[in-house]
């Protein structure tokens, strides 16, 4: 595992898991029969969802990506704890949900997702969304979490240059962390740029483009596989770790995310470096924070 370190100083790991919402997917009925039928159906997802957390643990990871909008901190925690795996050797996201910015209680709603994870503090604190008119103050109360020792660090999500800028004119504190979603069909290097600059590493969401068939179907790719003897999937999670950004990839399935472990034991060449940079071509899979609606996320 290759390590990054943070503009506080801590260490870690250049790969995230993140298990996403539970109910990701889920279609609920609305009869008695089908409510019925939710029930056992949530049954069954919940102790699959639970497997594949710890699935994961055993397969090393150690930096878990959550946030309190999927609603299910007590599985994460579980699985940590059954783990027999000391609590201080896993870096533990939360990021702090739109409703909870329009609330204006952050404070409140952060001690109770820690209680819901059963520990005593947050690796990294983050904010979901940039919430217009609400992300600045969100950040306030985030900072001071931090100096009442409730989190680690502190991160942001979805934030553009000029949000960046605002929370470094309004409180002097800078990220150590910037979720935003990069993959070769949109590889944000302007951003990335900046981070860095400012000593902020980048984490990726969509890290894969959901394996998007302009990516994946192009002759280069197929020919980078066969070169490196690795998947696209692994090249694509080695391309980001090799650029300085972190990969935060969702996978329920045990085989996937020891394949994704494995991408340790080669390099990528600068020059296919520079060919899959090449590839962007400034598609955005996901909102656009500064073009969504934030009531909806």
């Amino acid at each position: 595992m290759i390590y990054f370190s943070l503009n506080n100083g801590q260490q870690v790991p250049s790969l995230c898991f993140g298990p996403g919402m539970l109910t990701r997917g889920f279609k609920y009925q609305t009869s008695l029969l089908g409510k019925i039928k939710n029930k056992i159906k949530y049954k069954k997802q919940e102790f699959f969802y639970y497997n594949a957390i710890c699935d994961a643990i055993d397969t090393g990871y150690r930096f878990i990506d959550y946030s309190a909008a999927y609603g299910r901190e007590d599985l994460i925690g579980k699985a940590i704890k059954e783990s027999s795996i000391e609590r201080h050797k896993f870096i533990l996201t939360t990021r702090v949900t739109n409703r909870t910015q329009y609330d204006g209680n952050i404070k409140d709603a952060v001690y109770r997702s820690i209680e819901r994870f059963g520990t005593d503090y947050i690796d990294l604190l983050m904010f979901h969304w940039p919430v217009t008119g609400k992300f600045v103050e969100t950040w306030k109360q985030m900072i001071e979490l931090r100096n009442e020792g409730v989190c680690k660090c502190l991160g942001v999500s979805n934030c553009h240059q000029h949000h960046i800028d605002l929370l470094l004119f309004e409180t002097g504190e800078t990220p150590s962390i910037n979720q935003i979603e990069i993959h070769p069909l949109f590889n944000q290097k302007t951003l990335i740029e900046y981070s860095r600059q400012k000593g902020i590493i980048c984490e990726a969401y969509t890290p894969l483009a959901r394996l998007d068939e302009r990516l994946i179907r192009l002759p280069l790719m197929k020919k980078l596989s066969l070169k490196y003897g690795k998947t696209i999937s692994q090249l694509i999670l080695r391309w980001h770790i090799q650029n300085g950004v972190i990969p935060v990839f969702r996978s329920l399935n045990a085989m996937r995310q020891k394949e994704n472990m494995n991408i340790f034991d080669f390099e990528i060449l600068n020059e296919d470096m520079q060919r899959i940079d090449s590839l962007n071509i400034n598609s955005r899979l996901r909102y656009d924070p500064d073009n969504c609606d934030f009531t909806i996320l």
